[in-house]
This record gives structure tokens, C-alpha cells and sequence, in this order.
């Protein structure tokens, strides 16, 4: 899970009426954390690759009766394939996602180019390589701060989490 959903999320400020992307949703924890915060008159984009996932988040948010969450099954890390219009996007998540994408400069560029001036990114990622079928997709903490600020980001700080993952938050 990489940390408490709920405390990550707080390190963005979300307030009513802002418009957030969870980048790779998954089962939604933390666009349910982040639809709390955004309220009613607010929006969450629950983007996910993966068709079942997007089915079971679905399945989740009509329990829960969470009527501000749009579940997108898209690509993160192409241009356009998080279907959402340029400029348009308060905050990000990138939970649990970067060290899987085989396509990092893409997804970054994505972020870019919906995220609006001055939103901003909360990352979240594995401070060490598991052995399996990302591992060669790893990169340290230092190489993201890196990446980030290469594609045109400023680092703003990082948030507290456990030995095995860190958390970092960037604006444009």
C-alpha cells in the first residue's frame, strides 16, 4: 500500500472543488482518500490500465456511494492516454506505479501536460528493488528527483513514509 492513503493525500492540501488524477488507480485507495478531500463540487480521475481493475474500483465506489470519481481505463504513459484535457488537473498521484512503467518519460510527460500551473505531484515508490518482473525498471529516489526536474518539475519536499518507500511531492 505504501503508506496511510488518508496521511499521504493530506500532504497535497486538496480542498474543495479541485479536480485530481490517481495515476494507476488500482483497487482506489487513493482516489477514494482523495475524493473525500475534493468533496462534492470536486472530481477524481481514477486512471487505470488494467480492464478488471477499472471493473472491481466501479464495483467499489457505487458500494461506498462515491458519486465524484470517474474510473478511466487508459494508457499513463502515452500522450493523451489518460483521456483528460490539457491544463485541467489540481493534483497527482503516482502510488505504487513508476518503478512498473516501462515508460517512465512518457508518464512524466502525461503528468505535464494535464497537471496545471502550480498543481502538483504526490509520488509514492519503492526505495528498493523487489526481485520479480519490474526489477529492472527500478530507479533510486535520486534518479527520480532527477527524471522529474529533467522534464521540467521542481522538487517541493519529501513526506515521511517507511524504510522501504518514499514519498515525494513536485509542482510545475
Amino acid at each position: 500500500m505504501f503508506g496511510n492513503p488518508e496521511q499521504n493525500v493530506a500532504k497535497l492540501v486538496l480542498h474543495e472543488g479541485m479536480r485530481v488524477a490517481d495515476f494507476g488507480a488500482g483497487m482506489g485507495a487513493y482516489t477514494i482518500a482523495s475524493s473525500k478531500r475534493v468533496g462534492n463540487s470536486g472530481k477524481v480521475y481514477a486512471i487505470e490500465v488494467q480492464k478488471g481493475l477499472v471493473k472491481k474500483l466501479e464495483d467499489e465506489l457505487k458500494r461506498l456511494k462515491i458519486s465524484n470519481v470517474s474510473s478511466i481505463w487508459g494508457d499513463i504513459e502515452i500522450k493523451g492516454g489518460t483521456k483528460i484535457i490539457d491544463k485541467s488537473i489540481d493534483a497527482i498521484i503516482i502510488a505504487n506505479v513508476l518503478f512498473q512503467a516501462k515508460d517512465k518519460v512518457g508518464l512524466i510527460d502525461e503528468a505535464k501536460r494535464i497537471l496545471k500551473n502550480n498543481g502538483k505531484i504526490l509520488l509514492i515508490d519503492k526505495s528498493t528493488p523487489t526481485f520479480g518482473s519490474h526489477h529492472h525498471l527500478f530507479l533510486k529516489e535520486n534518479e527520480v528527483k532527477e527524471l522529474f526536474e529533467k522534464r521540467g518539475f521542481r522538487y517541493v519536499e519529501n513526506i515521511a513514509l517507511n524504510p522501504q518507500n518514499y514519498g515525494i511531492i513536485f509542482t510545475v
